[in-house]
């Protein structure tokens, strides 16, 4: 679970949406303002240019970003792959032939949250909500769409986390808030009869992971730190608890593939280690063993094949993923295919020798290749269309380190405009992208918006500030609590760097941030005046104070390490005075806020603070307000509104076009 799921907040006022038997009621707490003055989208024609303009229109890279498959999923018997794709506007579920064809759509309602195979491939689960506001819906559909149910409405105010089927197909395990609306309880549930039956109580974050082949025990991952979590097996004939992993030292864990006869598991962890390694779990001896050490962070593993044969796993090396195959049964160490730069994730099972690896790169959005282990085939099963980009023109973006003031070694990832791209007048603006989370990572994905204002003549950088993960663990602690300025900090001490580095041009720089990112563009303009020359907050923190004390105990877990406790006056008072919503008058250059009505996580009235603020004090704050969409914009329509918009306020505030 990601950054501030806050849940809905109860006495909103503004607009009210009916799903599935139930309303609710969105824009925070007291509802949003209507009386402040905002944007919002209309129907408007879209004028996407014509292939080979340069610069391409924003649409088309929006448009080749919305083509890509996500998270494609192989079926048991290997013959079909399902995914995601938003190639309609918003995401929806498809299947294939896993060595190519024809895709088939499935789906026709809100839009896919996330979706799994039965165990005999004879349909999928997957849930839905109403426009981003995390309250999913459980929908069981068959694999040719012929044959849909909702198997478990939306509930007001609860949120759900999907874990694992069972090995009989009927029977699955989720965690949900419906008892309290707070805390993540555990169910064990039959799709057949929609007869459910809470087997562990919990408090704060507790979420399923992997069933046992033998439906005894499901792993169960407790939030510990944005970053961390400690491990745990749930007996599901009796609700035993068993923690089997709460180190002293806070560690990930993650990525579980249980062997067949249920005695072990693979995972993925930092336990006692700087980084994550690839161990091996018995349950009979209720020990640990390492199986595999990189020199970066081990990011996911795989047990494929009839009888555990094949042991997948891949590796973050600097943001790219780096694929490995061991053939357990002769030792081999098997040559993996070529396969585009950029981030990759695997599915396989446990009935065939083939595996599909998806693949998002820079110049690759979203698409999906079948290897098959055994026999050393590949398919390229499905290449995300480029909406008539020429791919040859993307950029490549370059590895920066940068030592900031206090020695600390940071990373980011540089786009440079090419000669044709990049202004006749001297060097480019640069615009700083800064990720969410904050325990995340800037990859070299396949972005529309970046690849867009570097084909406009921008210098884009996105930063890996400390705290980001992908660097080990010291690095992902060194803005725990009151060091939280200390990463705004490393903002500023990278746009010296580009300056001194003299490839851009730092007087014209803006940043840009969505989420936590958001709070990272509020906190570095009110902290750190003078640098940066604009900025852009979608859906931003702007009050640590209510976000901590509203958030769901399910954060609560790790906000306590990660922000302290709310609870506690120190800690009051240190984000009373901390939290860019009592700093905006401090803030003196343009800023684009942003905000869904529809999201849960960040109250809208925080993003109307600093707008209020920033319009009294004359400082320019234009803001686009956009009633059907939550913590995000996951539909066409709003992507190609805002983008546009974002777009033509950055290139104006930076010089690269004449004001109106």
């Amino acid at each position: 679970m990601s950054r501030l799921l806050m849940g809905v907040l109860a006495g909103a006022t503004a607009i009210s949406v009916s799903f599935a038997g139930w309303a609710q009621t969105a824009g925070g707490q007291s509802g949003y303002d209507e009386s402040l003055e905002a944007i919002s989208p209309t129907d408007e024609a879209v004028s996407i240019g014509l292939a080979g303009e340069d610069p391409a229109d924003i649409a088309r890279y929006l448009l080749a970003a919305n083509g890509a498959a996500g998270g494609a999923q192989l079926s048991p018997d290997g013959s079909l792959a399902a995914f995601r794709w938003s190639i309609t506007g918003e995401p929806q579920l498809w299947i294939m032939p896993a060595e190519g064809g024809q895709p088939t759509r499935l789906t026709y309602g809100n839009g896919v949250t996330f979706f799994r195979w039965s165990p005999d491939g004879e349909s999928l689960i997957y849930g839905a909500d109403n426009d981003g506001n995390e309250q999913e819906a459980y929908y069981r559909i068959s694999a040719d769409g012929l044959t849909e149910r909702q198997v478990f409405p939306a509930e007001a105010g609860a949120f759900r986390v999907f874990g694992d089927f069972g090995a009989d197909g009927e029977t699955i395990v989720f965690a949900s808030t419906a008892r309290n609306n707070l805390d993540f309880d555990i169910y064990a549930a039959n799709l057949e009869t929609g007869d459910r039956q809470m087997i562990y109580e919990g408090s704060f974050a507790n979420y399923p992971g992997a069933m046992s082949p033998d439906g005894r025990y499901v792993t169960v991952s407790q939030s510990r730190g944005e970053d961390s979590n400690d491990l745990a097996l749930l007996n599901l004939a009796n609700g035993e608890f068993t923690q089997i992993s709460a180190p002293e030292r806070r560690a990930a864990h993650g990525s579980i593939a249980w062997q067949d006869d249920s005695s072990s598991f693979y995972l993925v962890s930092n336990r006692e280690r700087e980084y994550s390694a690839l161990m091996k779990f018995d349950v009979w001896t209720n020990s640990f063993s390492i199986i595999e050490t990189a020199e970066h962070d081990i990011e996911s593993v795989d047990l494929c094949g009839a009888d555990d044969r094949y042991l997948v796993w891949t590796v973050n090396e600097g943001g790219y993923s780096r694929l490995h195959a061991r053939d357990l049964e002769t030792g081999e160490t098997l040559d993996t295919p070529v396969l585009a730069e950029g981030v990759y994730g695997v599915s396989c099972t446990d009935q065939s020798s083939r595996i599909l690896i998806n693949v998002n790169g820079w110049r690759t959005p979203g698409g999906f290749q079948l290897w098959d282990m055994q026999t050393g085939e590949v398919f390229e099963t499905f290449s995300a269309s480029m909406a008539g980009l020429d791919a040859d023109r993307l950029v490549r973006p370059e590895d920066v380190r940068i030592t900031a003031r206090d020695g600390v070694e940071l990373q980011g990832l540089l786009y440079l405009p090419d000669d044709s791209s990049r202004p006749s007048d001297g060097l480019p603006p640069v615009v700083f992208f800064v990720h969410g989370g904050p325990t995340a990572q800037s990859r070299p994905t396949f972005d529309a918006v970046v690849q867009y204002h570097v084909d406009r003549g921008m210098a884009v950088f996105e930063p890996n500030v400390r705290g980001s993960t992908g660097f080990g663990h010291t690095y992902v602690t060194l803005d725990d609590r009151e060091n939280r300025l200390e990463s705004i900090a490393d903002l500023v001490d990278m746009l010296n760097w580009l300056a001194e580095d003299g490839r851009v041009d730092a007087e014209r720089a803006a940043v840009v941030g969505g989420s936590y990112g958001g709070y990272a563009v509020n906190a570095v303009l009110a902290n750190f005046p003078g640098h940066f020359a604009a900025g852009a907050s979608l859906y931003g923190v702007a009050d640590w104070v209510t976000a901590l004390d509203i958030a769901s105990p399910g954060l609560k877990a790790s906000d306590r390490i990660e922000y302290g406790d709310i609870t506690e006056q120190r800690w009051r008072d240190y984000y009373t005075e901390n939290s860019p919503i009592r700093q905006a008058d401090q803030i003196n250059v343009p800023v684009l806020y942003s905000h869904g009505v529809m999201d849960p996580r960040i109250d809208i009235y925080e993003t109307e603070v600093m707008v209020r603020t920033l319009r009294e004090n004359g400082v320019r704050a234009d803001f686009i307000r956009i009633p059907d969409e939550g913590h995000g914009w996951r539909k066409l329509s709003n992507q190609l509104f805002y983008y546009r918009r974002q777009a033509e306020f950055l290139e104006e505030v930076l010089g690269l076009v004449d004001a109106d």
